[in-house]
């Protein structure tokens, strides 16, 4: 698989999996609605070729007024459902603007499913700003930068974020920003993590 990375676009070809396919499907009615996104975690090394599953999918949505909102939940609504609520009101005064993510599945559906949410820290905050675009075939869609998600993994720890970040780094490594990467190691304090798993 080649893949193409610039500094702010990855391009590759690939057989797209199902989970792929659900991605794009719900990323293209926020591309349609020019609502702006970023995908973060677990499915970012699905993506790119490590072999395992995931329930679902995280997506950090810009901070968007109620009437905005209210639009892209009817467009979604034709394909989707949302898990926590039937009520769009609901939905976002009770959950996003209280820091709670919502849960979109394709109907008649539970998993895979969205987590989609507003940013809660700065780091959020940079993600969405800086995100990278995604170009696979013929479809478009907004990822966490490398340089933050590697350490991130590293960050959370598990066994499985280890192997994430173990799996991206060694596919990715000739084409990271070092200097950003090495600062988030030290922002995450995950430099020890780095030098024991990914050195």
């Amino acid at each position: 698989m080649k893949i193409t990375v610039t500094e702010k676009k990855i391009e590759f070809k690939k057989e797209l999996n199902k989970l792929d396919r659900f991605v794009i499907e719900f990323t293209s009615l926020l591309n349609n609605l020019k609502m702006q996104y970023v995908i973060v975690s677990g499915y970012i090394p699905i993506l790119f070729g490590r072999s395992r599953t995931s329930e679902d999918v995280d997506i950090i949505v810009e901070k968007i007024d109620s009437e905005t909102f209210r639009r892209g939940w009817n467009t979604i609504s034709v394909g989707f459902y949302c898990i926590n609520t039937k009520h769009a009101e609901e939905a976002y005064e009770d959950y996003l603007c209280s820091g709670i993510s919502l849960r979109f599945a394709k109907k008649n559906t539970f998993i895979p499913n969205i987590e989609f949410k507003f940013p809660k820290t700065d780091l959020d905050d940079w993600t969405l700003k800086e995100r990278r675009e995604v170009v696979l075939g013929s479809h478009r869609f907004s990822i966490s930068p490398l340089e933050l998600q590697i350490p991130f993994k590293l960050h959370l720890g598990s066994e499985k974020d280890i192997e994430d970040a173990k799996f991206l780094y060694t596919l990715f490594k000739e084409d990271l920003d070092m200097n950003l990467f090495r600062d988030f190691n030290r922002k995450l304090k995950t430099q020890s993590l780095f030098q024991r798993y990914l050195q």
